[in-house]
């Protein structure tokens, strides 16, 4: 089960409080103070991990404490610190304040780790309050509170390119043609149903992720469809490709289903709408007389946007296609 959202509550453990203690020392006639300090709480840490990549867990187990710190004792022994408990979440994790929505953390890189919920502080004893003229103190310090709040985690997928496409227009199949991904593929629409992410190879050395996320219809940025709730998982997406269905049997207009596309990327987020991209026009093992594929190549054309035919089924195109990637990917991440 693919889980991309989740709200958990997490609460820090509170400060040690100080202890009042005096010493009793024989030969010493006055003895002194020797209250030692309380230990700090124990802090919520989340930490990113590769291994990770749904936020499954945290939708059966909401509710993560941490450690209290111990209490100071006497002879000037400070309290244990708490325990840290730290919550394992999927790269590309953006985590919330429930309450403001303001950012805390964005978990972008493997073993990032940020903590979200602070330990309180451990109280003073009272040997600390022991001076020239109050050589008896019996003053000390409750230790503070640790934070306690809820969350919002929100998964989107990191990815280098991302598959935008209508139903049924071949998006499975390319990305497990190129590779060792394995969605769901079959003749009929909405088969993916969450999304899938792949390495593609190009030579020993360079690779890069490729995300497939559900087909898209008018509509989805209102929630239409399946394709809606997965929009996000494209916002973080170097290149984009758009994969249009040029096969015989198809009655949509290709160059009216590449606009209805981009017209809901950015409804959905305008900054998509800045993405570089290029345009494939798939399954051109059945395209029939063509002139699907003329249309969509001349719209293409016209407009100097990148162009390929492929057939993810027979291989055509594919090579052009991944050696256009490698260099676009190159020239993306150099700048």
């Amino acid at each position: 089960m693919f889980i991309d959202h989740a709200k958990i509550f997490v609460r820090a453990g509170n400060g040690g409080h100080g202890a009042c203690s005096f010493r009793r020392e024989k030969f010493v006639p006055q003895g002194g103070p020797d209250g030692g300090d309380g230990g700090g709480g124990g802090n919520v840490i989340v930490k990113a991990s590769p291994r990770v990549t749904t936020l499954l867990d945290l939708k059966y187990r909401r509710h993560y404490e941490a450690a209290p710190g111990r209490p100071g004792e006497k002879a000037n022994r400070h309290g244990r610190s708490g325990s840290d408990v730290t919550i394992t979440v999927p790269v590309g994790t953006i985590i919330k304040d429930a309450g403001t929505q303001d950012l805390l953390a964005d978990m972008v890189a493997p073993d990032q780790s940020a903590v979200v919920a602070l330990g309180g502080k451990g109280g003073k004893g009272n040997a600390r309050f022991a001076t020239s003229t109050n050589r008896a103190p019996r003053q000390v310090e409750d230790g503070t509170p640790g934070a306690e709040l809820w969350l919002d985690l929100e998964l989107k997928l990191l990815a280098d390119v991302g598959l935008v496409g209508r139903p049924n227009a071949g998006k499975s199949t390319l990305i497990s043609t190129l590779s060792a991904a394995r969605p769901e593929i079959a003749a009929y629409p909405f088969t993916t149903l969450r999304p899938h992410l792949g390495v593609v190879s190009i030579g020993a050395y360079n690779h890069f992720v490729m995300a497939d996320v559900p087909g898209l219809i008018e509509g989805a940025h209102h929630g239409k469809g399946l394709g809606h709730q997965f929009l996000k998982h494209i916002q973080r997406t170097r290149f984009l490709l758009y994969l249009i269905d040029v096969s015989d049997w198809m009655t949509e207009d290709p160059v009216g289903t590449f606009q209805v596309l981009q017209e809901e990327l950015v409804a959905f987020d305008p900054t998509l709408g800045e993405r570089s991209f290029a345009v494939l026009g798939t399954k051109t093992d059945v395209q029939g007389d063509g002139r699907r594929l003329r249309e969509l190549h001349r719209h293409c054309r016209d407009r100097g946007l990148a162009f390929f035919p492929i057939s993810s089924v027979t291989g055509e195109g594919v090579d052009a296609v991944l050696a256009f990637l490698a260099r676009r990917l190159q020239e993306i991440r150099a700048a």
